[in-house]
């Protein structure tokens, strides 16, 4: 803006300050806007927030210093260093500058042609308006991308009483199945237990799988996910054993896992036996679906259990309090909390507990004694006297999600699908196995964040526009031309779904704040227009001359940002490595909605704006009351 009114005369100061009063307002818009979309965001709940949260501040924080220096260092810098350019015809910049404004006259021309053809203009942009409706629906949701950790966990669930040796043994085929693999580092096993269930046991092993460094794994086959998937393969060859592999969680701490979570809940508390089979034939139906890569629970009722019995008559008979009785196996067979003693400024915890050698067997209960009160005097009765063993079998464990009994499920999607696709086949495969017999399929941990985040997005999205559609119209003093800036999101949009789309790309919570990210992005863009065709609309300009100069001078600088911006989302968009999932769902969407508002909007805000002004120009006609006063007459009364 400085070179041009430098080009038309002025001086380098007065340049400066005739450019300062043309571009203020556009660069005030531009900064409240950007604020006003994400600071309200920062203030969401939950896990949905505390993603918004950061993005927002940090934008709305260079936002804001981006316009006091736009303000007010840059203008004086621009008098101070800028020096009238002369026209030069040769070398780089010659040839850039007669293209550039070769590709602006084409521009308006386009633009010129989009105004006088308005209908057939606004027909395309309902066609692109249905495209981007389409777009939403056929394009995967998702909650976090599925990131490269650089390591993967693997659950080995023998049948219910298996041994160490067992157990150990179906460890050493996976660990010689993986390290023949040339990007994996190490394997690192602990047998006993089941980190991702919660469980302990000889028949239990968490197997965690460190993988070589990311420059190492170039090719598609050694991301984590390929190499998950293959593994199932290698599962399936030992029988023995339930193997499931899951990738780390996206955010540590949000469950113990990827992929899904579920909880199959039986509200009325009913057998467990029962249970257990209709959790078997839902997983049976689940995995049946395409989109469901594995699926597995440790809910089973043929743990092997010693049920001990109690004849109460008995004892009582004996004068053996039943308390002691409980407190006794307790203390032998399990462990009895005593008390409490400081030493060494640390506290220790006592807790009774029977040597494994004393506690292996049924009959070992006859080697533990309760006392019995008979009368004045009190005897050792042995255990066995009053409590009869005798081997069952049960759950293990009993777990309860809401206060009722269920059966974690765990599991992730398949290659090509996203975990969206994979929640909703386990509901269909709930409505078809477990509603009609009086069970219930609920979401837990990273599941369940995955099904409010949606809801909280569009929340983010709606109120980001509204918010902007409110400072617009406070600054315009109107509350139509606002209008013509909030069309140009659209096209952000559009472009940032076809981008994900052709990428393969799931709609996630990082697409989902590049778009909100696009709210800001792409109403700059329009507002650098609309701002100056308001401005000659109120000097007595037209509204097509207005809209269609405003085009022609703004061309140039909204192409200029724009670009800037595109090119330094492309690392986003070429991301590799250590959180790359992240970076290109982010990076993808607004590197396809910022080209898209820079080629497309452009040339429609003018037409918009023409529509929205001759829109209300004619309400205002209607709303109007014309009074005619005769000369020399007065008008008296109330009001």
């Amino acid at each position: 803006n400085v070179e041009r009114h430098m080009e038309a005369g002025e001086p380098r100061k007065v340049a400066a300050i005739n450019a300062m009063m043309e571009v203020s307002g556009p660069i005030i818009a531009i900064v409240l806007v950007l604020c006003a979309v994400f600071v309200p965001v920062a203030f969401l709940g939950g896990i949905t927030g505390q993603l918004y949260q950061q993005f927002a501040i940090t934008i709305a924080t260079a936002a804001t210093i981006s316009g006091f220096v736009a303000l007010t260092l840059s203008p004086a810098l621009c008098a101070l260093v800028l020096k009238p350019r002369k026209e030069s015809h040769k070398g780089f910049f010659g040839v850039f500058n007669r293209g550039f404004d070769g590709m602006r006259v084409r521009y308006v021309a386009m633009a010129d042609t989009i105004v006088k053809r308005s209908v057939l203009a606004l027909a395309a942009f309902g066609v692109i308006l249905l495209l981007a409706g389409f777009l939403f629906r056929i394009i995967p949701s998702s909650f976090l991308p599925e990131e490269d950790q650089g390591y993967f966990i693997s659950v080995v669930q023998l049948p219910d009483g298996a041994s160490l040796q067992r157990t150990d043994a179906v460890l050493s085929k996976l660990e010689q199945y993986y390290l023949k693999n040339p990007v994996i580092h190490s394997t690192d096993a602990l047998a006993g237990q089941n980190f991702v269930f919660g469980t302990r046991g000889s028949n239990s092993a968490t197997m965690f799988t460190p993988l070589m460094h990311w420059d190492q794994r170039r090719q598609k086959d050694q991301h984590v996910k390929s190499l998950i998937a293959a593994a199932y393969g290698e599962f399936a060859k030992i029988p023995e054993a339930m193997i499931l592999a899951f990738n780390a969680p996206a955010i540590r701490g949000l469950g113990a896992t990827g992929g899904f979570s579920a909880q199959i809940q039986d509200p009325n508390g009913g057998d467990f036996r029962k249970f257990a089979d209709t959790a078997q034939e839902f997983l049976a139906k689940a995995r049946q679906d395409p989109t469901i890569g594995a699926a597995g629970t440790n809910f089973r009722v043929t743990a092997p259990r010693l049920y001990a019995t109690v004849d109460r008559d008995r004892a009582k008979a004996l004068g053996i309090p039943i308390s002691d009785i409980f407190e006794t196996m307790q203390a032998f067979f399990g462990n009895l909390y005593i008390n409490d003693f400081l030493k060494f400024g640390r506290v220790y915890r006592v807790q009774t507990e029977g040597k494994p050698e004393y506690r292996s067997k049924p009959d070992d209960v006859s080697k533990v004694f309760v006392r019995a009160y008979n009368g004045q005097t009190t005897s050792m009765v042995p255990l066995d006297t009053v409590v009869s063993t005798e081997y069952t079998s049960g759950p293990d464990p009993v777990t309860h999600f809401i206060g009722v009994n269920t059966a974690l499920v765990l599991g992730g999607s398949a290659p090509g699908y996203s975990s969206g696709q994979a929640l909703d086949a386990l509901e269909r495969a709930a409505r078809e196995v477990l509603i009609p017999k009086g069970y219930s399929l609920d979401l837990s941990g990273i599941s369940y964040q995955e099904r409010q985040v949606g809801n909280r997005s569009v929340m983010a999205f709606g109120f980001g526009l509204l918010m902007v559609f409110l400072v617009l119209a406070a600054q315009y003093e109107s509350w139509s031309v606002p209008f013509a800036v909030i069309l140009a999101v659209p096209f952000g949009v559009f472009g940032a779904l076809c981008a994900v789309w052709l990428a393969g790309i799931s709609n996630d919570i990082y697409f989902q704040i590049g778009l909100v990210t696009l709210i800001g992005l792409a109403a700059k863009n329009a507002i650098l227009i609309v701002e100056f065709a308001n401005h000659r609309r109120e000097a007595g300009t037209p509204i097509v001359d207005s809209a269609i100069e405003a085009a022609t001078l703004r061309f140039r600088p909204i192409i200029m940002t724009s670009m800037a911006f595109i090119l330094g989302v492309v690392p986003l968009v070429l991301a590799t490595g250590a959180g790359a999932a992240s970076r290109r769902s982010i990076g993808t969407g607004v590197f396809g909605g910022m080209l898209s508002a820079t080629l497309l909007a452009i040339l429609f805000v003018p037409l918009f704006f023409v529509v929205v002004s001759r829109l209300s120009q004619r309400m205002w006609r209607k709303t109007e009351k014309v009074l005619v006063v005769p000369a020399g007459s007065r008008i008296e009364g109330e009001g």
